[in-house]
């Protein structure tokens, strides 16, 4: 063995330098590393120069010469690597010199041939230090674009049969969903049939004839007795034997075996759709009269599947048994609705019936007061009062099961900041009292404190604020509450809402606006689960287009700032236009007509005159058939029979006279969502408004509209 690399120096060497011997071993050694299977080469390491290329490395850079192999690569290491896998490789040498000098380090990177086609390669180098040359690589090469190719299409093969699988599965979802969604349009036909016959027939089948299977949906006394009281399934076969010889008439035995028989009521089904049996039965010796009612109910004209029903026409019993049936009817359907309507109340119950009480009550104290209109006002105004609570309270439960879908509506209403504050810390105080908490509301600072905003949404935002800053704040710290304005524009001023804690059990952070975080631990050392307060705060503020921040302090203390830029009630005052002189007349769209007396006196009250449709299709043909301008508006309900208010919108926006067809046209309806609004502005009308009628709302929605805007 050639000892310090002495191989790589004798590969190295000119033959001049070497004795005899020696010139004779470098040959051979340069013989036997041309006839090596693989690729091997030499290059330095301080200027990447390739110093010896063996015949092989030509053969697969695709190179007859030295020469070519020179002008292809430049005759440098990094001239040989495909350009960008260049920096990868290199990377990857240095890291594995440098975890292991003694080891060969291995790498695969492209390469370009002489014909340009790109082959993959695996390189085994190991670096060097040689008192001649220097420091220099010798690298083992092998072409394993093959491998590479087998691999790739092993992955392709491995993703193709994964696609297939997903495929595969994808089919059996879509047939499973289809072969549900049959099942359940069967499902549905059937109780849609069942429905009907209820309302008439004592005893209701289904049968499956092809399966012989027999299905109870309602049974009399006389089939108790084949289906049990907990309506077994059964076989179709035998069961009208059976019956027959328990109840029919012996002289119409036979007849209603035959008529029953599977063959009979295919043949039957086949001219018709249903059939009838007239048969009478015995009930204590007495004779009384049945009529069966068979229909076809497969999805074919093969009667497989049927509906069977009974029912007596006996006048009184049939009378009676129809009674019953109805109300049994009756009983489940409102079952059905009050179990829904006590899903929906059972946590809302309380809040409900305060205002309701109070809207019953004073109604009562009002009839009794008729003649003291003093007491009488009063009354009335205490009715106003709780209806618009119990209107609010079906809102704001509307709005939080739009929340997450982000579809919240949001709608300005002049407020008072100051005030607005000052409600929130007397909301929250007690609460804080019960924590050990002092709660005080300090600096009010607002040059501008009244502002248009949806108040409500900012109250329960800010309570849902301070409260969570209550709950952060260990026992015996404080709170501090204060509203700052920031800075303010000829219409908009910046205001923040900011919850000074002089101490918290756990430093502030973004986490706490997280809703599916666990509560962290208090200082009263309870978890108190998931706290959603701030969370739904941020929510909120943010689709008002606001922001709320959370703030750790140096001294242990943190801060909860809801940052919010407001319209200034000064500047939209200012920016305000009246209503237009002289007669206005209104044409008030709505099928109900005490809904529509309601808003035609409020409307005369405020000075219009009214005109009145019942439904979609009348109002477009008053508007048509009236002269231009003679309408000043049209309040337009958008559910009613014959047209509803979208389509009569689109009717009317569709006239032929430009002057008929723009005429102001808001919409009055109970939905008030964002969708809702969208869709009332892509029908042609100017403004969304809720109900009830709002009389001073639509003043300045008429008043808005000279701009041609919808609100």
């Amino acid at each position: 063995m050639i000892e310090n690399h002495g191989l790589i120096e004798y590969l190295l060497t000119s033959g001049g330098d070497l004795s005899d011997r020696e010139s004779l071993t470098a040959r051979q050694i340069k013989h036997f590393t041309d006839e090596m299977p693989g690729g091997f080469f030499i290059y330095r390491d301080d200027n990447d120069r390739i110093l010896y290329v063996n015949r092989a490395l030509l053969q697969i850079f695709g190179c007859e010469t030295e020469e070519e192999f020179q002008a292809l690569t430049g005759g440098t290491f990094s001239g040989m690597i495909y350009p960008e896998d260049a920096e990868a490789v290199a990377a990857s040498i240095q890291e594995q010199i440098a975890q292991n000098s003694f080891d060969l380090d291995y790498v695969e990177y492209r390469i370009v041939r002489r014909d340009g086609s790109v082959c993959w390669v695996e390189d085994f180098g190991h670096f060097i230090r040689t008192e001649t040359m220097g420091d220099v690589f010798y690298v083992f090469l092998a072409d394993i674009t093959e491998r590479h190719r087998r691999r790739a299409a092993e992955r392709d093969a491995i993703l193709e049969e994964k696609r297939q699988k997903e495929r595969e599965l994808q089919e059996q979802a879509d047939q499973t969903l289809d072969f549900l969604e049959q099942m359940n349009d069967e499902l549905v036909r059937r109780l849609e049939l069942i429905e009907g016959l209820s309302a008439d027939y004592e005893t209701v089948f289904h049968a499956d004839l092809e399966a012989d299977v027999i299905q109870p949906y309602r049974v009399s006394g006389r089939e108790e007795f084949q289906f049990g009281r907990d309506l077994q399934v059964r076989p179709f076969t035998g069961f009208a034997e059976e019956y027959a010889a328990r109840w029919v008439h012996p002289e119409d035995r036979e007849r209603f075996r035959r008529e029953t028989a599977p063959v009979y009521i295919r043949e039957a089904l086949r001219r018709q759709k249903s059939c009838h049996i007239n048969y009478r039965i015995l009930r204590r010796g007495e004779p009384e009269y049945v009529q069966a009612f068979i229909v076809n109910v497969s999805p074919d004209e093969d009667a497989t599947q049927i509906m069977f029903a009974c029912r007596t026409v006996d006048e009184e019993v049939r009378r009676e048994r129809e009674r019953s049936a109805i109300l049994e009817e009756a009983l489940a359907q409102a079952k059905l609705a009050g179990d829904a309507r006590n899903t929906f109340l059972s946590n809302m119950s309380h809040d409900m019936r305060t205002p309701l009480n109070a809207v019953v009550g004073f109604t009562s104290l009002a009839k009794r007061h008729l003649r003291d209109p003093e007491r009488l006002e009063k009354d009335l105004r205490r009715i106003e009062d709780s209806s618009a609570q119990l209107m609010s309270l079906m809102n704001n439960v509307l709005e939080l099961s739009w929340l997450e879908s982000g579809r919240i509506h949001v709608e300005e209403t002049p407020c008072t900041l100051p005030d607005l504050a000052r409600e929130v810390w007397e909301e929250i105080l007690p609460r804080a009292r019960e924590r050990g908490v002092d709660l005080t509301l300090a600096a009010l600072e607002t040059e501008h404190p009244k502002v248009w905003c949806d108040c409500q949404k900012l109250r329960q935002s800010l309570e849902r604020l301070a409260l969570g800053a209550v709950r952060r704040v260990q026992n015996g710290g404080r709170v501090e509450l204060s509203l700052r304005e920031r800075s303010v524009t000829r219409a908009y001023g910046a205001y923040h809402f900011i919850a000074h804690c002089s101490s918290t059990a756990v430093p502030l952070s973004e986490q706490v606006f997280s809703a599916f975080s666990r509560q962290e631990i208090t200082a009263d050392g309870d978890a108190e689960g998931a706290d959603l307060g701030l969370p739904i705060a941020k929510h909120v503020m943010e689709l008002m287009g606001g922001t709320v921040e959370a703030e750790a302090l140096p001294d242990g203390g943190g801060c909860l700032t809801a940052s919010l830029n407001l319209r200034l009630q000064e500047e939209a005052e200012g920016c305000g236009v009246p209503p237009p002189a002289g007669e206005r007349r209104v044409l008030v769209v709505e099928d109900n007509e005490l809904n529509r007396e309601i808003a035609a006196e409020l409307l005369e009250d405020a000075g219009f005159l009214v005109d009145s449709a019942g439904d979609g299709a009348e109002a477009v043909e008053k508007v048509k058939n009236s002269r231009p301008g003679y309408y000043a508006l049209v309040l337009m309900d958008l559910r009613m029979p014959v047209m509803d208010g979208h389509s009569a919108a689109r009717a009317i926006r569709a006239l032929e006279n430009p002057e008929l067809a723009n005429v102001p046209i808001v919409a009055l309806s109970a939905n008030t969502f964002d969708e809702d609004r969208k869709q009332s502005a892509e029908c042609g009308m100017n403004a969304h408004l809720a109900k009830p009628l709002d009389v001073e709302r639509l003043l300045e929605v008429i008043a808005g509209m000279t701009g041609g805007g919808f609100s």
